[in-house]
């Protein structure tokens, strides 16, 4: 199943058109201008094979506005499709078939309400982007700890939407641990208030941790109240170079028993990455003359003697015969250097053109044999060059596979999908997830359908059936119909 799910999905539903007389209808309860015909960047999702069609655009700037566009559309059966920063790598922003929703945009909802450095505490709306939230944490002296790669594009509202994950959840956790409350607007129109700064409250049901995640399928987060925490004092960070994947899960082992908690970031990265970067993207620095076959970007912070550490920690590791060589930063240039090469991964991928992409998360002690055991799969099958990269340290690996060099994509699509299959098939063989942190959208309704625990699935429909019991929050996303 794909993004037709949400075409079917609105049939089911019988959903309607955010038509001509509808969209007059809801211009006169808005304030002028809190309306428009979509754009293209609200139709075509990032990495330009699906896109998506819209009746109107809705921009407001309160909840009460956001909470008469739900109610209206709710009254008239027509869908609504929440809208973040757009960045979503698996069509949740995107309806491609079916009746017009209405493009619910939190954009101009970008305010932060207020930041206590006292209670470690940040009120955001949803709207704020993600490096504008930390910004406003590192001037109150305050660190917030998701990074991503769309960090300058992405929104607050929809990272917790996504549950999104980044660099440093082997510290900090997911976006879900960095969230003690929201406010946002249920399917019927009713606002939650709920945005407390509270760290205890056992009063029932959590519908924080419902709404995070759901992929705006169960209302809309229109606000947040964010953990922030201490900003370390000195922080560390290199670049190791290692025997193979064992090797490296070793490594961080090793690194939890010299560091502790202080380990922030633990990347694997395959030469394949830094060899299209380097195709791709001539001016990023590459820490290496000959990009090394395996490799791990490490970072430490603490309140002292985070060099130290990594010091203590590669030699350790040389000793034991786990890297062959490493790089520790000896400057703030240096440290961007690293993390530069790391974050434009991602950037040179999307240049060469994937055959196919998958964020998957495996148990640590199975990402080896899984590593090897795909690939021995991919090099039988066709002559695809593998980038396997990602945050090791909380077992989420970026599984893509690409054309030889000078190779067309678009000569795989006939396979594309029957390779991904495979790759989900043994994600789940051992005991892992088919998507670890881009969510599911409408792209991954059939794989969550093929591997989900039925009483989940079965739990997790009746929970949408009371809540959104006429169907309008994001047709066809998550669940199928």
């Amino acid at each position: 199943m794909d993004l037709a799910a949400g075409a079917a999905y609105i049939k089911a539903m019988s959903l309607h058109d955010a038509s001509p007389e509808f969209v007059h209808s809801l211009s006169e309860q808005l304030p002028e201008g809190a309306l428009r015909n979509p754009e293209p960047r609200y139709l075509e999702e990032p990495r330009g094979r699906s896109f998506g069609n819209g009746g109107v655009v809705a921009l407001p700037r309160s909840v009460e506005e956001v909470s008469t566009v739900v109610r209206a559309c709710n009254a008239a059966s027509v869908a609504v499709v929440p809208y973040g920063g757009g960045t979503g790598l698996v069509g949740g922003q995107i309806l491609a078939n079916g009746a017009q929703p209405v493009i619910l945009s939190l954009e101009r909802m970008n305010k932060v309400r207020d930041v206590r450095p006292l209670e470690n505490v940040m009120i955001a709306e949803a709207g704020v982007i993600l490096q504008d939230v930390q910004a406003a944490a590192e001037a109150a002296d305050r660190l917030f700890p998701l990074s991503l790669g769309a960090e300058g594009t992405a929104r607050i509202g929809g990272n917790l939407a996504t549950n999104a994950g980044g660099v440093n959840v082997l510290r900090y956790g997911n976006a879900r641990d960095l969230c003690l409350g929201l406010e946002a607007v249920l399917p019927n129109g009713d606002i939650w208030h709920g945005l407390t700064r509270l760290r205890k409250d056992n009063t029932g049901y959590d519908l924080r941790n419902l709404l995070v995640g759901a992929e705006g399928t169960l209302g809309v987060i229109t606000a947040a109240t964010l953990k922030l925490f201490a900003r370390p004092k000195s922080v560390a960070t290199a670049i190791m170079v290692v025997t193979d994947p064992t090797a490296a899960l070793r490594l961080l082992a090793m690194a939890r028993d010299i560091a502790g908690e202080s380990v922030s970031a633990f990347e694997l990265m395959h030469r394949n990455g830094m060899d299209f970067v380097a195709e791709t993207l001539p001016d990023v620095r590459l820490p290496f003359d000959t990009p090394p076959e395996w490799s791990v970007l490490i970072e430490v912070g603490t309140g002292s003697g985070a060099e130290g550490l990594l010091e203590e920690l590669f030699g350790a590791a040389l000793e034991e015969g786990l890297v062959e060589d490493g790089l520790i930063a000896q400057s703030a240039r240096q440290r961007d250097d690293f993390w530069n090469l790391r974050e434009h991964i991602p950037v040179a991928n999307k240049a060469i053109g994937s055959v196919a992409s998958h964020d998957i998360s495996l148990p640590l002690e199975a990402l080896p044999e899984f590593i090897t055991e795909m690939s021995a799969k991919i090099d039988a099958q066709c002559p695809l060059r593998i980038n396997c990269f990602g945050h090791l340290g909380d077992g989420n690996l970026h599984y893509n596979l690409f054309p030889p060099k000078g190779g067309d994509r678009h000569h795989y699509d006939d396979i594309r999908h029957d390779l991904s299959a495979q790759i989900y098939d043994l994600v789940h063989h051992y005991g892992g997830s088919f998507s670890a942190e881009h969510g599911v959208g409408r792209l991954k309704v059939g794989d969550l359908e093929k591997y989900a625990d039925p009483a989940r699935l079965a739990a997790m429909r009746a929970i949408k059936a009371a809540l959104d019991p006429k169907g309008i929050m994001n047709p066809g996303a998550v669940l199928a119909p």
